[in-house]
């Protein structure tokens, strides 16, 4: 089979950092090896307020980037006004969002959206790309694929992270602008070829709030990228008495907590904060050993929180690290932490995965029925409902007092990961995309 060309549109390419990178990292990086070569549309390399430089070593040398800069205002606002990089005031950032939810429709990414439509035009005009992908969120990502694809061979992969974000997860702020996001979304999903969803939550049920009737949708999940340690920390038999402290963490006798990951309007942030303060209250010698480093760019108001429980020195709010250094601070973990924004029980999140990669114990605070619990529970992980923080404190204390006495508290990689692997997801995907191009073609030839 000769070779093929995506043309990808995705706001979030590196070095922008964050959640939304990795997914489609991982297309560019493992589709070439199934006969796809990607042609990025994405954001200049400054249009977000955190970005890791590492994360563009693993861009493809083949891969070919088009930055379109400029970003949204809205985070060209926030880029200008935060102070350190990765931190920014969680309450300014609501009312700014709260605002554009007024004037900028699907998203405050629409103006970027509208000028990406165009380079991807210009670059689908060269007559060498075989399929388009847009990725969201920001949803305007799929206006701008929006009949790009109307030749009669060239098929429309709509990618969803989340479902749409202005009917599922804001609430719109009259019924015009609910009835014009339903209509943008049905567009959407009745106007692509294949809609893929990172939960199967969110497949189940694609259309429901829009009314749309999507052709095909397919589950294709997050996945993670295997991280390179030692086999035998990190293998598929069960938890020993030696693995009751990771087999890479420098011996300095303390507990680790470990979070990695974007701590933005997250409430259970503080809640986590006030179950380790409710801990160190019962036990005051927990002080000398308990440690928490939450990793990621963050709401400042969380550190304040922080500072006013007396949790200065004992929980270190780390900020943006490169992706490496992340991944190594959850091998080290003598518990790894999970939280996730409210109301969002289709989100798995890509550092469950990258968790459960790590093979450490676990605990996380989801709703009992969502799917990333189910995830949690299969791997032997333990969940606490959002917001208890007393059954937090008490899970927290748990570990704690396993820690000391030496005694295994279980965490494992479990064998079944292996099926989430990306390069695996990217074999899918490249069948997916084969099938797409051989319907158009099978339709045009009809």
């Amino acid at each position: 089979m000769s070779e093929r060309r995506l043309l990808v549109i995705a706001y979030f390419y590196p070095p922008l950092a964050g959640g939304g990178v990795h997914r489609v990292l991982s297309f560019t990086r493992h589709l070439p090896a199934h006969g796809w070569r990607c042609t990025v549309v994405c954001a200049g390399e400054r249009d977000y307020w955190v970005t890791d430089p590492t994360l563009a070593a693993a861009i493809p040398p083949g891969t070919e980037v088009l930055r379109v800069p400029g970003g949204s205002a809205l985070a060209a606002w926030l880029r200008l006004r935060r102070g350190r990089g990765g931190e920014r005031s969680g309450r300014t950032f609501s009312r700014l969002r709260r605002a554009s939810d007024w004037w900028l429709l699907p998203d405050s990414y629409a103006g970027w959206a509208r000028r990406a439509r165009g380079v991807a035009a210009r670059r689908l005009a060269r007559g060498d790309v075989h399929a388009v992908l847009s990725s969201s969120p920001p949803d305007s990502v799929h206006l701008a694929a929006l009949g790009l694809a109307r030749g009669p061979r060239i098929p429309w992969i709509a990618d969803f992270r989340e479902p749409w974000m202005g009917l599922y997860f804001r609430e719109p702020p009259t019924p015009w602008h609910r009835a014009r996001q339903a209509a943008l979304g049905r567009a959407v999903l009745e106007g692509c070829d294949l809609a893929l969803t990172a939960s199967l939550a969110h497949a189940e049920h694609a259309g429901e709030r829009s009314g749309a009737r999507p052709a095909r949708v397919v589950h294709l999940p997050n996945g993670f990228e295997a991280a390179p340690a030692d086999p035998a920390a990190r293998g598929d038999e069960p938890a020993t008495q030696a693995d009751a402290a990771p087999a890479d963490a420098p011996p300095d006798g303390r507990f680790r907590i470990v979070f990695t990951g974007t701590l933005s309007l997250m409430p259970d942030t503080e809640v986590f904060l006030e179950a380790l303060h409710q801990l160190l209250a019962r036990r005051p010698e927990a002080r000398r050993r308990v440690r928490a480093v939450l990793a990621g760019p963050f709401d400042t108001g969380y550190r304040d929180r922080a500072e006013a429980l007396g949790l200065t020195g004992i929980v270190d709010f780390a900020g943006p690290l490169p992706h490496p250094e992340s991944r190594r601070l959850q091998r080290q973990a003598d518990l790894l932490a999970l939280w996730k924004p409210r109301d969002f029980p289709t989100m798995v999140p890509g550092k469950l995965y990258e968790y459960l990669d790590a093979g450490r114990p676990l605990v996380a605070l989801l709703e009992p029925g969502e799917e990333a619990a189910a995830l949690v529970r299969r791997a032997g992980g333990a969940i606490v409902a959002p917001g208890d923080r007393e059954a937090l404190a008490a899970e927290i204390e748990r570990r704690y007092a396993a820690w000391r006495e030496g005694r295994a508290t279980g965490g494992q990689r479990p064998g079944w990961l292996a099926e989430y692997e990306r390069a695996r997801l990217a074999g899918r995907l490249a069948g997916l995309l084969d099938e797409c191009v051989a319907a158009r073609s099978a339709s045009a030839a009809s």
